[in-house]
């Protein structure tokens, strides 16, 4: 839609408001009538002229000039009379008809070779803007394209024709300059470098660094109004507003919601860490603890589930969505942590990918196939409300325990596999921080996986971005690859898995992390296991969206009504490793790869895969003739990369351009590790037994038996201790 749009608006400052027949597609014509209207006619080549200079308007209260003459009035003031000159003698007149016919004729002539001239020029001028816009317009389809994965590869293979297109692009920006258009077309920036068009971005940024952004796209996320707002507000309208502003702040923790999907904010950071106070799996919950969940806690759980979808279409292409719109019944997702947000966030995703499927308005009779949807809601309460938002869903009270006979039978069981539901897509936000133990989440994870489709299902695990949050998405993701995911070094569960529980899961199967890690091996955040006390770096992101007014209203803020949202989260898909199936190379060889860069075509001419490149986990620091990046490499390793302006200036430009969460393919300079803050472990409190607590008993019960006569140490700081006197009757 950015694509499209800087086209339709590239086209009003070339062409004003006129547009060559034939120029846009059908959807850049809607888009453009909406935007400004209807063409008035047709560019035709006069027509530049008009658009370079605008030419200079006609007074039309100048009137020809008249024969005056200025006599004084009564007062003595002047005034001025019109008179009629005589042009009755015929050798007047007649010389004065010859001579306006004279230069009639010769302003005719000087016309016409003038207008001959200027039309050659005009129509040159012409030619040059239409191919110049032409090939702007297809260097972005040609992006665009590649972003989709529609005729190439997803990451944007075709870098012999990016090139060749730019290089055409400045062949035509040198014939235009000898028109004197060059001005026009150009615009400099605080760098000195120059921008194609206003919307130039799309042009001066390399491709794989566009295929390598992450994030929704615009970065700021609009909450679905006719699918969720107003829905919502309708439900809400019943309730007293201060009644579930009370409600709200007492069960989210207080003003600002920091027990809800809300990152607290600097201010707030001093507050202990803690879960989100309401879940969607809970068994018991009040009417207005169901309306301060869908106002405080759906918003936050679309934006961040949104954010992931996005990321994985991008990393695994789009044929794995239009596989599943293909599919008999549609794609089967479950919902077990938002109440049936994550349920409208896929909805989206599969609205527009249909869309791109048929640009020619067909998907516009023909309604996507959404398939089967079934959300987890624990309570009746919010079964109803959520049932409000959503058609054709299914809701469950609980999931189904996971019951590791049913897929692996051992000798006491029958050898009967019994059929089950599997889903193509499993939403788990916001599911494993209220639990309390840790092999409760264990088996959380492992059902979870349990309900994927062994033929390419997509797990998505998604907690709050604070230090506690990202150690449960860790270990959820340590816990996979130990005992599930098959990697070419790690073919089989590892010894501490077979020691733990031998036998019971099986042996690996086919499987890759699709997001938001390059590499497969231990997290470089997460060298040990558990908790940590004071940890300061982890892996999470950040998505923007806009508060609904009901959200605004529970927050008591009249202004600044968008949210930065910070969440961690793992994505695997089972079944497929697009390792093998692609040729992606991760470790040290990608990761050197990497460092140098792949700004110039390869010898092979094959682009590197997206999935060996290294993530920022933090926003870019710009500084002066140079940007500093924080990178997870596909080693595995934390690194920092410089790129200075002295290394490419290419590399320095999309550095500066680069957002947190991106991939980076342009190299840098230098590379060292980085120092992060992983905390230290939290000692769990030691279970005594019998013997150790009759010792400590029996101490106690011996310092209570000296009484007064115990010799007690009392720091004196250097001064002699005064030694006690007996009280006697001379005392009183």
């Amino acid at each position: 839609m950015a694509q499209m749009e800087g086209i339709v608006h590239q086209a009003r400052q070339t062409f004003g408001e006129t547009l060559p027949a034939n120029f846009l597609s059908n959807e850049e014509y809607k888009l453009y009538e909406r935007l400004y209207g209807p063409p008035v006619d047709t560019t035709r080549p006069e027509d530049i002229e008009l658009l370079q200079s605008k030419p200079e308007e006609c007074d039309e209260n100048v009137h020809p000039e008249k024969n005056l003459l200025y006599k004084e009035d009564l007062e003595g003031n002047l005034e001025e009379v019109e008179y009629l000159q005589d042009d009755s003698s015929p050798d007047r007149s007649r010389d004065n008809i010859e001579k306006a016919e004279m230069e009639e004729e010769v302003g005719e002539q000087v016309e016409i070779s003038f207008n001959g001239s200027r039309l050659k020029e005009q129509e040159t001028e012409f030619k040059a803007r239409m191919a110049l816009f032409r090939d702007i317009a297809a260097a972005n389809k040609a992006q665009s394209v590649g972003l989709d994965g529609d005729e190439r590869d997803p990451i944007g293979n075709n870098d012999t024709e990016d090139i060749s297109v730019r290089e055409s692009i400045a062949e035509n920006e040198e014939s235009i300059d000898e028109y004197g258009m060059q001005d026009e077309l150009e615009m400099d920036d605080p760098e000195g470098e120059s921008d194609d068009f206003e919307s130039g971005d799309s042009v001066r940024t390399h491709p794989l660094t566009a295929a390598a952004r992450s994030g929704t796209s615009p970065a700021t996320l609009q909450i679905p109004k006719t699918a969720i707002v107003l829905p919502v507000a309708a439900i809400l309208r019943d309730a007293s507003n201060k009644h579930l502003t009370e409600v709200a702040q007492k069960t989210f923790g207080g003003v600002g919601l920091p027990n809800s999907t809300a990152t607290p904010s600097t201010a707030g950071r001093h507050l202990q860490q803690a879960p989100i106070a309401l879940e969607a799996s809970q068994k018991y919950m009040g009417d207005m603890e169901g309306n301060a969940y869908l106002a405080a806690i759906m918003p936050g759980a679309y934006s961040v589930i949104m954010n992931t979808l996005v990321e994985i279409r991008k990393r695994i292409g789009s044929e794995w969505l239009r596989s599943l719109l293909k599919k008999e019944g549609g794609p089967r997702i479950l919902d077990a942590g938002s109440a049936g947000a994550g349920v409208q966030a896929w909805r989206e995703v599969l609205q527009a990918e249909w869309n791109l499927m048929h640009p020619d308005g067909v998907s516009n009779s023909n309604p996507a196939p959404l398939g089967k949807a079934t959300v987890v809601t624990g309570s009746n309460v919010l079964r109803h409300k959520a049932s409000r938002l959503l058609e054709n869903t299914t809701f469950l009270p609980r999931l189904p325990d996971y019951n590791p006979e049913r897929d692996h039978p051992t000798l006491g069981a029958p050898n009967v596999v019994q059929p089950r539901k599997q889903y193509d897509v499993v939403l788990a936000p916001y599911t494993l921080w209220g639990l309390k133990e840790d092999y409760m989440r264990k088996n959380q994870v492992q059902n979870f996986w349990s309900l994927l489709n062994p033929a390419g299902g997509v797990l998505i695990i998604i907690e709050k971005g604070v230090p506690r949050g990202f150690e449960l998405v860790a270990g959820a993701r340590e816990l996979l690859l130990n005992r599930h995911i098959a990697s070419p070094d790690t073919p089989e569960m590892t010894e501490e898995s077979h020691t733990e529980q031998d036998g019971r899961y099986g042996p690996k199967e086919k499987g890759m992390i699709i997001a938001p890690c390059t590499n497969h091996t231990q997290c470089p955040m997460y060298t040990t296991p558990g908790r940590s006390k004071g940890r300061k770096d982890l892996c999470h992101f950040s998505q923007r969206f806009i508060r609904p007014p009901y959200l605004q209203r529970i927050l008591g803020l009249k202004d600044r009504n968008h949210e930065d949202i910070k969440f961690s989260y793992i994505a695997v898909q089972r079944g497929v490793d697009h390792r093998q199936t692609h040729g992606i190379t991760q470790g040290s060889q990608a990761t050197a790869a990497a460092l140098s860069g792949y700004e110039e075509t390869p010898s092979d001419g094959l682009s590197p895969h997206m999935l060996s490149l290294p993530r920022a986990l933090l926003p870019p620091i710009k500084r002066r003739g140079h940007v500093i990046l924080d990178l997870c490499t596909p080693a595995g390793r934390i690194e920092r990369w410089t790129v200075p302006k002295s290394f490419s200036r290419q590399a320095y430009r999309d550095a500066r351009k680069s957002n947190w969460g991106d991939l980076w393919a342009l190299g840098a300079k230098t590379a060292i590790p980085r120092n992060i803050r992983l905390g230290t472990k939290v000692k769990k409190a030691k279970i005594r037994n019998v013997d150790e607590l009759d010792s400590e008993r029996d101490d106690s019960d011996d310092l209570r038996d000296l009484g007064a006569n115990a010799n007690f140490e009392k720091r004196t700081k250097g001064k002699p201790q005064k030694q006690r006197k007996k009280i006697t009757g001379g005392d009183f």
